[in-house]
């Protein structure tokens, strides 16, 4: 009765496990249970366990598994049944985990060890098989036949290769508009059959040796695809020592390379992880990882050597592009690289993201270095605008094309302080309130506007220097208005400067044209007609003088923008005609035999001044100021 007390409670014991599923702990767990109850009961069921015949079991798996662990052909290849041996597998695996926990019995152990051994080798033989599947899998769908892996929108209609480095000939894969693309690099099949093995593989505690054979295989896939692209394997110092304009290529490619990889490659390969992987998440994460490492350090090293290169001006508008094509596909990152394989590339990508903002604030604050060292050496000809004038101004409005990044990239910079560019507001009230993108741009103009100042002082005569203040002062205005940039500084900063070259006009007619004025003044005070004749022949002969010599050495100079050249000349005019012809009709009246005398000291009739007037700010002639 007692033994029959016992069987039953076995049985029990037995029908629980059953009941609860396979656990690393679960047999063990259960003995100690019982064992709680009455101490006898591990020895019976130990005692049980070796009765049931462990090693007949043992024994009977091990001719099961041989055959097939020593089968020179693939097992899952042609007409091939590998489910005798899955199931054998099974069995295996779970008379391991059975006997586990009753190590402590000498027969049981040497069993066990015998167990493990043959599970090893079986292992050995499922991951060979589990390469050999997705190596064949994917020889099925090579990418030569698959048009969703065409992906190479770098390429022309032209469907000649190209050379590597090494002169190896690399197909050119064709144009690609369309990102909304999976691709099913293994047949479903093939899928299935991966799956099987797998789950036996994450059941034995083979998932990293299951991960990396199929993460070696697949990395393959992702290389070729990427060669596909003109994507070259850059170090950082391979990148830092390229020509820029071989820089700017590559730049091109690697924003095709990420789109591509983070919009089709990557996504696909998270499917087919997936899928392989059904049920084993952990497992299914870690071969993605595996896959997709390399190939996205390859490209966020690409992206990390290009912020920390140099700082440049003219690359602030690719650096602009591989800032922007980061911060796109954060959401790709969000998405692919969340779980605790790839959690690290995601914060190397952000990292890398705000990098590349710094690398843009500092290439603003070269450009501004840039334009405080440019010299005061020789004053450019004819009061033309400064190539300096140029540069800044078509640069800066050609930023502003990427004005919503360079808000984003500026904001970035002011988050963690609040304070970072307070000290380029000034007293200026206009800019309290601006947006941080705005007080740079404001900054730039003001170290611009300091910097023509400084080199109008080289120029002798002070209304070449306000003529040279006018040329550059409009230009900047021109160029502010109607774009983004003028957007930025705003309608107060517009009319600001619209005012400062109407200024420099006055400034220049007051330093140019008030001695000749002055000396069109008449004197009222003398009563001889005599001397007042004699008086105003002096003076006719001081304003030929005077007026001669401002044409000749004004020729040369010039007023770039038209509608300026003509205002400023209608503004000599209209001041210096006037006070002529009432010069000249006063000398007549004052001149004896009917004016006879005042025309021959008239050197300029009043149409002659006008006319000579008209020919300045042409710079037609080589003389120099």
């Amino acid at each position: 009765m007692a033994e029959n007390g016992e069987e039953k409670l076995i049985a029990v014991a037995r029908h629980i496990a059953k009941t609860l599923g396979h656990t690393d702990t679960m047999t063990d767990d259960i003995l100690k249970i019982f064992s709680n109850f009455d101490g006898r009961l591990r020895e019976k069921l130990t005692e049980k366990l070796t009765d049931d015949g462990v090693e007949q079991t043992l024994d009977a798996l091990d001719r099961q598994i041989s055959p097939f662990i020593s089968e020179d052909r693939s097992i899952w290849s042609g007409s091939a049944d590998p489910s005798p041996f899955l199931g054998s597998v099974d069995q295996l695996i779970a008379a391991v985990r059975d006997w586990t926990p009753l190590a402590d019995d000498k027969k049981i152990s040497a069993c066990l060890d015998r167990a493990e051994d043959l599970l090893q080798q079986s292992m050995f033989r499922l991951e060979e098989e589990f390469r050999t599947l997705v190596e064949r899998g994917a020889e099925s769908f090579d990418v030569n036949q698959n048009d969703s892996t065409h992906v190479n929108p770098d390429s022309s209609d032209s469907d000649d290769d190209f050379a590597d480095e090494d002169g190896n000939s690399i197909p050119v894969a064709h144009p690609i508009t369309d990102y909304d693309i999976v691709i099913d690099a293994l047949p479903l099949g093939t899928i299935g059959d991966l799956h099987q093995i797998g789950k036996r593989m994450v059941a034995a505690g083979y998932m990293k040796e299951c991960a990396h054979a199929y993460s070696s295989s697949r990395r393959d896939f992702l290389e070729e695809s990427f060669s596909r692209l003109g994507l070259q394997k850059l170090s950082i110092d391979d990148v830092h020592r390229m020509l820029w304009t071989q820089l700017e290529d590559e730049i091109e490619k690697w924003i095709k390379a990420m789109n591509v990889a983070f919009r089709i490659l990557f996504p696909s390969e998270r499917r087919l992880c997936d899928r392989v992987f059904l049920g084993l998440s952990t497992a299914a994460d870690l071969s993605f990882m595996e896959v997709c490492r390399g190939s996205t350090i390859q490209l966020l090293n690409f992206a990390d050597a290009v912020a920390i290169g140099s700082r440049a001006p003219e690359r602030l508008f690719k650096v602009l592009d591989v800032y922007e094509t980061v911060r796109d596909l954060m959401p790709e990152f969000d998405v692919l690289f969340s779980d605790q394989y790839c959690l690290s590339l995601r914060n190397e990508a952000i990292t890398i993201w705000k990098r590349l903002g710094e690398a843009i604030r500092g290439i603003f604050m070269e450009l501004e270095n840039l334009i405080r060292r440019d010299p005061a050496k020789e004053p450019v000809p004819g009061g033309r605008m400064h190539p300096i004038t140029r540069y800044v101004m078509n640069y800066l409005r050609a930023a502003c094309r990427a004005r919503l990044t360079l808000e984003q990239v500026f904001e970035e910079s002011v988050a963690p302080t609040g304070a970072n560019l307070d000290y380029r507001k000034g007293d200026d009230p206009a800019l309290s309130s601006s947006s941080s993108l705005a007080v740079q741009m404001a900054w730039i103009m003001e170290l611009l506007e300091s910097n023509l100042e400084a080199k109008s002082k080289i120029y002798r005569d002070p209304a070449l220097c306000s003529v040279f203040m006018m040329n550059n002062g409009r230009y900047i205005v021109q160029k502010a208005k109607d774009n983004e940039l003028g957007t930025l500084l705003g309608e107060d900063w517009i009319r600001k400067h619209t005012a400062k070259v109407r200024q420099y006009h006055v400034n220049y007619q007051r330093s140019s044209w008030s001695k000749v004025l002055g000396v069109l003044k008449v004197d009222n005070h003398s009563t001889s007609p005599h001397e007042t004749s004699k008086n105003l022949k002096e003076k006719l002969k001081l304003f030929n003088s005077y007026f001669d010599d401002i044409c000749k050495s004004q020729s040369s100079w010039i007023i770039f923008d038209d509608q300026l050249r003509d205002e400023v000349r209608a503004s000599i005019s209209g001041t210096l005609c006037p006070a002529y012809r009432s010069f000249i009709a006063r000398m007549q009246g004052a001149s004896d035999s009917g004016g006879k005398n005042a025309d021959r000291h008239t050197r300029f009739s009043v149409e002659d001044v006008e006319a000579r007037i008209s020919q300045l700010f042409q710079g037609t002639s080589n003389g120099r100021r």
